[in-house]
């Protein structure tokens, strides 16, 4: 019996045989591979001109615009230093600001300077000398300057300054966006020097620490006050007093005319007055801030009685009335009378220009004073006390300037007699000479 071998089971799942597929044809520069037709929208497209060779090297920014109307401008390329592979931006010789830095550092010498100034118009015009010195100590340098809003105005006339802005570092609580934005702006103007007039402690030490300035100079307080200012200021100050405006000036220096700050001139000519003919009359008594007094002299305004009387000495000049607000008008009216020729005057600008048209100036410690030294105008100053006379108007008589000052030590108690005999030195011949 033969054996009988077992039946295969058929699979359920027949399968095809498995073909290699066929090998696509070798690819020749010469004849471009026909790729199947696409109707889909978002179809790739390439750019003209593009081959595999140069697609890794040609950069993104010189592929051409999809748009024909648009167009770009190919970057210059950066020049290559010799011997490298490496490209560099070319600069001029000297002119490195890593190595500009440190040869200041070791001369000392200050390209860019801030001064800090406290007070009002008269202060700043007080600081005009100093600004003069660090001109003729650093030649070519940048003096910019922070002050209060009256004192900004002063700057006008300086030809010595290039920035003035307005911050007001008398404010012992000052808005923190206003403070830390001006700790900003002086950082970013990487300054060598920053001066500073206000007397520091710890708070207004650490705000100019702040500033990033490669020296910081500054005035502190005279007494407890100053403790802790040392470890932010590289030099310290410390004057007799806690009010620096004490000390007074020397001369008002730096002072420049222009023809645009006449904004008085029209008023005068209104008023029947001529250039030359007039003598300025300033210090009249009024709260109005526009008064231009000093923090060290408070007591430097008069009632418009005692200039009544002053003006009546008067003769072939006619006495012009600068009043701060417009309220004092009808008070000066009412006083002088309805002819009297008065001018409103606001900014040290037009005060200015007014005096260097005038034949001369009677006032009292204001900053008209100072700008009636500065054009060598012939002037008579009242003061208080005499001290205040000798600190404010040193060598008055070098200036053509008369000063009178008060026996009592109040400036209301002036002798308006010894005025009016001061008053011949506006004789009409000196006047016109």
């Amino acid at each position: 019996m033969a054996a009988l071998s077992p039946k295969p089971i058929p699979p359920c799942i027949t399968l095809p045989p498995s073909t290699p597929p066929p090998n696509p044809p070798p690819h020749s520069p010469s004849s471009p591979v026909k790729r199947p037709h696409s109707s889909s929208p978002m179809r790739r497209r390439r750019t003209p001109g593009l081959t595999p060779s140069t697609r890794e090297t040609t950069p993104r920014w010189s592929t051409a615009s999809s748009s024909p109307t648009a167009s770009r401008t190919r970057t210059p390329a950066l020049p290559t230093t010799p011997g490298t592979r490496t490209a560099s931006s070319s600069s001029p010789g000297l002119r490195r600001v890593e190595v500009a830095s440190l040869c200041l550092k070791i001369r000392g010498d200050v390209r860019r300077c801030c001064c800090v100034i406290s007070g009002g118009v008269y202060d700043n015009l007080l600081f005009f000398p100093a600004i003069q010195m660090i001109k003729d100590r650093y030649p070519g340098v940048q003096v910019d300057i922070v002050t209060t809003a009256r004192g900004k105005q002063v700057y006008e006339i300086n030809k010595n300054v290039r920035f003035a802005d307005v911050y007001d570092v008398d404010d012992p609580f000052p808005e923190p966006a206003e403070y830390t934005d001006m700790i900003g702006q002086l950082k970013n103007r990487y300054y060598d020097m920053i001066l500073s007039t206000k007397l520091a402690g710890i708070g207004h030490g650490a705000f100019l620490f702040m500033a990033s300035a490669r020296d910081v100079v500054s005035y502190v307080y005279p007494n407890v006050n100053a403790a802790g200012a040392g470890l932010f200021l590289s030099e310290t100050f410390t004057p007799a007093t806690t009010n620096l405006a004490d000390g007074g000036v020397a001369s008002a220096e730096g002072v420049d005319f222009k023809e645009g700050e006449g904004g008085g001139r029209g008023q005068v000519h209104e008023r029947g007055g001529s250039q030359g003919r007039y003598i300025v009359i300033h210090g009249i008594k009024s709260d109005s801030k526009a008064s231009m007094q000093s923090k060290g002299d408070t007591d430097s305004l008069l009632p418009i009685e005692i200039w009544d009387d002053i003006a009546s000495a008067i003769s072939g000049l006619t006495p012009l009335f600068v009043i701060p607000h417009e309220k004092e008008r009808e008070n000066v009216e009412y006083v002088v009378g309805d002819d009297a020729s008065i001018v409103f005057i606001t900014t040290p600008g037009q005060l200015a220009a007014l005096i260097n048209d005038s034949a001369g100036v009677i006032c009292s410690n204001t900053a008209a004073v100072q700008l009636a030294n500065a054009r060598e105008k012939p002037s008579i100053a009242l003061f208080c006390s005499e001290d205040k006379a000798k600190v404010f108007v040193p060598n008055a008589e070098e200036k053509r300037c008369a000063v009178i000052s008060s026996k009592t030590g109040k400036l209301v108690d002036i002798d308006v007699e010894a005025v009016k005999t001061a008053v011949q030195i506006f004789s009409l011949p000196l006047a016109i000479a």
